[in-house]
């Protein structure tokens, strides 16, 4: 059985106040009327609520209203209702911060909306898992579901499910926040079971709650009814449950004084388990010989010993674990000493539930529903793609492992009206075996991700308008028989050196872009075309080599003889300097910035801007290759975000590299304190420096083609100018993957521990998500200014910590401390999440570049937002008081 826990005294009037000001501003609420106007808004005079229509968040569905005469009985937001007359799930999808706690409440009146007067009876489901059974037996009483649910995602799902009896509907969703310190369980979420005012006669929410629970109520053991006028919510002493104020001035003790005071529930389901929160405070003034002490007992255990409530002070007790049993009892039992009876004020029981399948891989569900968007496919696809198998997607299927999230194999869009070209959108969905876009109106070349899937066992294309050539690789995976491909019916499409050229346009273009000659026509002008022709093939193919030396060749098979030669090559002539030009701009080396593997580091002025110049050491071998790599990628590469290149020196053995001064150095020493101008930074000022790094890092892979993998991402190299803006540098360790079937590369594994990607280091292939892995590492430092690597009796990296810390729910001791408490938790906590995910284990678990961007982007709104409204009080924390000392170690 559980034991009891205490939350006591915290915070008293500051906390209210701050309590008042979120109920005005409703902060954390979300309130929808379902089946309301497309343009309703509206404040519910009793609640002072303010609800929004559904119309935005939903496609499907009838808007519906309850007979007239029933409206007088309840509020305007359950006036109207949404019906699914069509569809065997009906989705809405409400965005949410991830890892937020939220109480979700659904509300169905029937009202005999259809005139049919016939009660349904449906599933309502909560993401990919079922929540509850929604069984209407009056019509005329409103029945509503809540739900104490911690998102694991940025969006929930809500969807009405057909079970086969009668139409299902909703009237009303709502979303409360609540903090995180609340409600904790072993696992799962928490369904309400009962919330019990004890000794009212009246039920209570928002405004007198702050978290929108309702209190109802009732006195069904004719227990002895107690309360009292508190004068103002002043008067009560809170803690971070916050019971309302109203609900605390009523109690009830047992009719007779000597008996105790029992509570007792028969689950449904005997492994059913459950969780309880009594709420306990003393209403009467006691003389002094009096005294209200007793035990509590579960079961015939006694979990705590000799309590006695608090005179206007919020005391909540509640188990640490979950209790379970055919019957389950907790009698609260007057001691010798007490000469008053138990009391109780509230009372709160909620059900444990497991929700075991996860959702569906969330970059094949953003895939899938851009896919969804862009074609504007009119399938019923609604709700998780892969989730509940019985609810899978037409056209999908998706495979299952119990320790990851389901993953989309099959992409069936035969004969669905497609039209436009084949959507990059489709390239995300990496574990696909079979896509089938045969008999549509898709136009355009084949493009060339379509041979980068490693596991596409059969691609249908046949009856489209494709035109071009078919992608080398795609016809050699058919040709090994590793690829089932159908291309046929498309007139315009050919395999290469198959193409016939009907005129002499398509020729040129043609030739422009496979170097493929047409056949000889045997005349004097023909001839004459041909030599032409001849010349311009032999110079393009010149050409092409001579840049594919440049460009793509490896790093590692660089000659290290470089040349003069090499320079002609370079589009900027006037960025390389002479040695003695070297020794002007750094007056004779004067000054020295830092030092490094590759050389030392000096700073220079070019006409008064100062620069930083890094020569390289004659001893470094491997200096010089990066020497090479970083010339040759600085040149071809310009990003606000990453550092800029204003020459070099290549002059026999003196050879250095010349970069933008960065006045501010790099991040690590700003962190670390080893600065000599260090800067504290403010969590605004850290997302604004993560948010610039992580800019630079999606430019090299989305802006440059090919994309480009730099390799050693850390904190030491992403440095900050005169107005700390944060740009990535030291490129001599970037690799380039190439276009033709590029996913990874298989190289030599190069980088710094701590940050180096785990995958890549067991198995050599360099992938973009490499890359991921160490700016997860970087965000890390940035949130916690934790080392990388902590030493102790046992070394731990910053991401096991920091994952041990994220399951506790323990925000504060992830953050810095030196930030004490100033920025806005759900900015922290969206932060946290996105570097955790970037530092998973799992490659295909991590997030892409341009989605780091966006969650980056929106943690810094968060905390922009907040500052910007700094004068309202609305955060507080409590004080609570761990009892452990009074538990009776009994365990279950």
């Amino acid at each position: 059985m559980g034991m009891l826990r205490c939350f006591l005294v915290g915070f008293v009037g500051a906390l209210v106040l701050a309590a008042l000001i979120q109920a005005q501003d409703q902060s954390g609420f979300i309130s929808i009327d379902c089946g309301a106007t497309a343009d309703a808004s509206f404040t519910e005079s009793k609640t002072g609520i303010n609800y929004t229509s559904d119309a935005n968040l939903i496609n499907t569905g009838v808007s519906m209203s309850i007979e007239s005469d029933l409206k007088k009985q309840y509020q305007r937001y359950m006036w109207t209702l949404r019906s699914f007359p069509e569809g065997k799930r009906n989705c809405y999808k409400i965005n949410i911060t991830r890892g937020s706690k939220y109480l979700i409440k659904t509300g169905f009146l029937y009202g005999n909306y259809d005139g049919l007067n016939k009660l349904p009876k449906f599933d309502v489901h909560l993401g990919a898992n079922r929540w509850s059974t929604v069984n209407i037996n009056n019509g005329s009483i409103n029945e509503v579901n809540e739900i104490i649910h911690v998102a694991s995602l940025d969006y929930v799902q809500i969807c009405l499910v057909d079970t086969g009896s009668g139409t299902p509907f909703i009237s009303s969703i709502e979303l409360r926040t609540l903090t995180n310190d609340i409600y904790v369980t072993e696992s799962g979420s928490l369904e309400t079971y009962i919330r019990w005012d004890m000794g009212s006669n009246i039920g209570y929410r928002y405004k007198e709650d702050i978290y929108d629970r309702y209190w109802s109520y009732g006195n069904i053991n004719n227990w002895t009814q107690l309360s009292v006028s508190i004068s103002s919510a002043d008067a009560l002493e809170q803690n971070v449950y916050q019971p309302p104020a109203i609900v605390m001035s009523t109690a009830v003790t047992p009719s007779n004084d000597s008996a105790p005071l029992v509570i007792n529930w028969m689950p449904d389901d005997p492994t059913d388990k459950f969780y309880l929160y009594m709420y306990f405070m003393e209403i009467q003034e006691l003389g002094t010989n009096q005294t209200r002490e007793f035990n509590i007992v579960e079961n015939g255990i006694q979990r705590y010993s000799k309590f006695s409530p608090k005179n206007l002070i919020a005391t909540t007790l509640y188990s640490s674990s979950a209790s379970s049993g055919s019957e389950i009892i907790y009698s609260l039992q007057k001691t010798k000493n007490s000469t008053l009876p138990p009391i109780i004020n509230a009372l709160e029981i909620y059900k444990a539930i497991d929700f075991p399948q996860s959702e569906t891989f969330k970059g094949d569900d953003d895939a899938i529903t851009a896919i969804k968007s862009i074609y504007g496919v009119t399938r019923d696809w609604q709700g998780d793609p892969c989730a509940p198998v019985d609810y899978l997607w037409d056209g999908l299927n998706c495979s299952y492992n119990k320790k990851e999230s389901p993953r989309i194999t099959t992409l069936n869009l035969s004969s669905s009206g497609l039209s436009g070209k084949i959507d990059p959108s489709i390239a995300n969905l990496s574990m696909l075996e079979k896509l089938d876009l045969s008999n549509n109106s898709l136009n355009g070349e084949i493009p060339d991700f379509l041979s980068q899937f490693q596991h596409l066992k059969i691609l249908n294309l046949e009856k489209n308008n494709l035109s071009g050539l078919i992608p080398t690789a795609l016809v050699e995976k058919s040709k090994k028989g590793s690829l089932s491909l159908s291309v046929d019916q498309n007139p315009n499409l050919c395999e290469s050196g198959q193409c016939n050229v009907q005129d002499e346009g398509k020729e040129k273009e043609k030739k422009e872009k496979n170097n493929i000659v047409a056949p000889i026509v045997a005349t004097v002008s023909g001839v004459v075309i041909l030599l032409i022709v001849v010349v311009a093939v032999v110079w393009m193919v010149k050409r092409r080599k001579l840049k594919a030396l440049i460009v793509e060749k490896d790093q590692s098979q660089i000659s290290p003889q470089y040349t003069e030669q090499d320079d002609l090559v370079l589009p900027l002539r006037k960025q390389i300097y002479s040695y003695s030009d070297v020794l002007k701009i750094t007056n004779n080396f004067n000054t020295t910035l830092g030092k490094g593997g590759f050389g030392t580091v000096y700073l220079g002025h070019i006409d008064e801007t100062p620069v930083a110049v890094k020569m390289l050491s004659s001893s470094s071998v491997q200096g010089f290759q990066q020497f090479q790599a970083e010339v040759k990628l600085l040149m071809r590469v310009h990003h606000k975000n990453l550092t800029s290149l204003v020459g070099y020196c290549n002059e026999e053995t003196n050879k250095g590299l010349i970069y933008e001064y960065m006045a501010n150095g790099d991040l690590q020493e700003h962190l670390s304190g080893k600065h000599s101008k260090t800067k504290f930074f403010t969590w605004e000022e850290r997302l604004r420096i993560a948010v610039d790094a992580a800019l630079g890092l999606e430019y090299l892979q989305n802006g440059c083609k090919p994309p480009i993998i730099h390799r050693d991402i850390k904190s030491t190299n992403i440095l900050l100018n005169e107005q700390f803006q944060a740009k990535l540098a030291d490129f001599g360790l970037s690799k380039i993957i190439p276009t033709e079937g590029g996913t990874h590369v298989s190289t030599v594994v190069a980088g710094t521990p701590g940050y180096l990607d785990p995958e890549y280091f067991i198995t050599n292939r360099l992938t973009e998500k490499s890359d991921v892995f160490s700016f997860g590492v970087v965000l890390l430092e940035i949130i916690t200014n934790q080392p990388v690597i902590m030493r102790g009796e046992e070394s731990i990296h910053i991401s096991d910590w920091v994952k041990s810390l994220v399951l506790k729910g323990d925000i504060k001791a992830i953050v810095d401390s030196r930030l004490e408490g100033d920025y806005d938790t759900n900015s922290v906590w969206k932060a946290v999440e996105i570097a955790t995910e970037c530092v998973s284990p799992n490659m295909n678990r991590r997030p892409v570049t341009s989605v780091i961007v966006i969650e980056l982007k929106e943690s810094l709104s968060m905390e922009v937002a907040r500052k910007k409204h700094r004068g309202n009080p609305l955060t507080h924390s409590g004080v609570s008081m761990n009892l452990n000392t009074e538990f009776i170690p009994h365990a279950r």
